[in-house]
């Protein structure tokens, strides 16, 4: 696990290479503090941070191959090396090193970019070829570890972080304000621009090819369903069962100490039960003093019944407070998602005893974990109801109070999944935000797509690929996998672990994984009564029956509880009336909402959030 940043120019370049490459080296120095490394050429230059985990002595990077043709920095781990090694020697090329990634250098150079669909594994990197001043860029298939670029005047610029190419005299530090009302919706870009201007982020399965200043961005692989109708569910739950403990046993391969995340849940506990056959696996917890949203001691009860070492620790309010500013500079886009929080101090705990952690991610995207997959069902009968039938309910519908039982219901069903999807209101409305924004920017977030036409392509996409044929659960979990997944999930569980140079792994996301996810039929994904019912199923047959039964509670804190309470509602309070905040925000509107959540009325943790969390990293990033 690693970082790495770089660029290729063409122009005159008008800065000093050597002195910028290492202040962009250094920017993510915690991504790897083992080593580093550098290559320059008249046009190109490549930095290197390193966090030593397979072959610790001889896997310095760059890699060149035999005869210098090709360069590679790389970032991630490649879990089936060893055979596209055995592969490659038979097909004659020699191999410098020990490590993972030399087989990404050969394997093109053998392959070209169908290497990609060889390597299982997480990985973002770039090769360069010098003699024709080229350049390929590539990322994992579900967006494990993340890669931004930069294209102005025939130059291009990327790394593993935003932060990186900021150092960088060609990309400006310039705010993305047209898509202020986008993210204020959904709490991340669903796309590849970011909420700095021009930065983008290579998408998840996508490769680019840069050559005579132009880039050309291609998809290598699509996450798509195939259910099976005849898949019977104990073929279903015995098939689960060996790809997890096959894809555990593939993810805990390491010359350091590997250790696993445990929180009450199926998926890290399931992870964790699986590793504990092959290692000595130690357990790491995160909770809080207030019970009733901590999960540590159902997790102390799991690692007591299944033996397994589990080291844990509560989390307060002064030291949640505390934090949040390093947590969003990490982050390098505003992430108003509070388990990032907790997310920041287990990784640090888990990283004063190991280098690699095993977690769960992907579970729920994979397996039908969330439960708003079950509302495609409850809406099923009203869906079979005329749409003009279903747009008078819901004309009726807008006159109720807010709040009134049914009336969301009627409202949200009488549109179609594309513009209902949970996630593109998921903190504000489009109108809240738009209505929350200050000044003119209220104006520019308007002329910008609704957050549903902003993904109107996606579902397009889905619909060209035959997903008409495809429940809405289905459809629900692929976006998921596109976007949420992509752009928080595991966004959130990079940079939370690399800042504290930790390495984290998602036996989940793996592809041979997902080939059996994709078969499940819905009814074995999300019913009325339950969810994730195959992978539970599958569960039983290794954990206690209480662990593989336990609801979908997510990484809970106390947060909404602590914006009623002094003096964290004041501290937040400040913030919202900061210059930085009436720059951006209506401040009257926030007080509003603060003066709500703090009565009891209603609860608007994540809006509060959502505004507190963005003038913080606005002024880590642009003060």
């Amino acid at each position: 696990m690693c970082g790495f940043v770089g660029w290729v120019d063409e122009g005159a370049a008008g800065y000093d290479a050597a002195t910028t490459i290492r202040r962009m080296a250094d920017a993510i120095a915690h991504r790897g503090p083992d080593s580093e490394g550098f290559y320059a050429d008249e046009r190109c230059a490549l930095g290197f941070r390193r966090l030593a985990i397979i072959d610790l002595a001889g896997a310095n990077q760059p890699l060149f191959n035999e005869d210098g043709s090709l360069v590679l920095v790389f970032n991630g781990e490649v879990y089936n090396y060893r055979t596209l090694r055995r592969e490659l020697i038979a097909h004659g090329h020699a191999f410098a090193t020990e490590g993972d990634a030399e087989v990404v250098l050969h394997g093109f150079e053998q392959w070209g970019e169908a290497v990609l669909d060889r390597l299982r594994g997480m990985f973002a990197f770039a090769l360069y070829r010098p003699a024709k001043g080229e350049l390929f860029l590539a990322r994992d298939a579900f967006g494990i570890k993340p890669l931004y670029w930069h294209a102005e005047g025939g130059a291009v610029v990327f790394g593993s972080e935003i932060k990186a190419l900021l150092a960088h005299p060609r990309v400006p530090r310039q705010l993305n304000e047209r898509r202020l009302g986008h993210w204020l919706c959904m709490e991340y870009l669903p796309d590849e621009e970011t909420l700095f201007r021009g930065v983008r982020k290579l998408p998840a399965g996508h490769w680019l090819r840069w050559r005579d200043g132009h880039a050309e961005v291609r998809r290598w692989f699509a996450p798509r369903f195939a259910p099976d109708p005849s898949l019977r569910p104990e073929a279903a739950a015995e098939a689960i069962e060996a790809a997890v403990r096959e894809s555990v046993a593939a993810h805990a391969v390491a010359d350091v100490e590997v250790g696993c995340f445990l929180s009450a849940g199926v998926d890290s506990s399931l992870v964790a039960a699986e590793a504990s056959r092959i290692m000595e696996a130690r357990t790491f917890s995160i909770g809080y003093g207030e019970e009733r949203y901590s999960e540590l001691a159902a997790a102390a009860a799991f690692a007591k019944a299944t033996g397994l070492p589990n080291r844990a620790r509560h989390l307060g309010a002064e030291e949640f407070f505390a934090s949040v500013p390093a947590v969003q500079y990490a982050m390098d886009e505003p992430l108003p998602n509070p388990s990032a929080v907790p997310l920041y101090h287990l990784c640090r705990m888990a990283a004063e005893s190991v280098k690699v952690v095993l977690s769960g991610e992907g579970a729920d995207e994979l397996f039908g974990g969330y439960p708003y997959y079950q509302e495609y069902l409850a809406f099923e009968p009203y869906r079979a109801l005329p749409a003009p039938l279903r747009r008078a309910l819901a004309a009726g519908a807008r006159q109720l109070p807010p709040g009134m039982h049914g009336r969301r219901f009627l409202l949200r069903g009488a549109h179609p999944l594309a513009e209902r999807y949970i996630r593109l209101e998921y903190n504000f409305t489009w109108e809240e935000a738009l209505g929350l924004l200050a000044g003119d920017l209220a104006a520019e977030a308007a002329g910008a797509k609704a957050p549903w036409e902003a993904t109107s392509a996606l579902f397009a996409e889905l619909e060209r690929d035959g997903a008409d044929r495809l429940d809405e659960a289905t459809l629900m979990q692929t976006a998921d996998i596109l976007t949420w997944m992509q752009q928080d999930i595991l966004l959130k569980a990079d940079k939370m672990s690399m800042a504290a140079s930790l390495e984290l792994r998602v036996p989940f996301l793996d592809r041979e994984v997902f080939a059996c996810a994709r078969t499940l039929p819905r009814k074995m994904r999300v019913t009325r009564r339950e969810t994730k019912p195959a992978l539970r199923r599958a569960a039983a047959r290794t954990l206690p029956s209480v662990t593989a039964a336990m609801p979908k509670k997510g990484f809970l804190t106390p947060l909404s509880q602590w914006l009623r309470e002094e003096p964290w509602a004041g501290q937040v309070r400040e913030a919202l009336h900061s210059a930085t905040a009436r720059q951006f925000f209506r401040v009257e509107a926030l007080d509003a909402l603060l003066d709500e959540h703090r009565s009891g009325a209603r609860s608007h943790m994540k809006r509060i959030w959502s505004a507190y969390c963005f003038v913080l990293w606005h002024e880590a990033y642009f003060s």
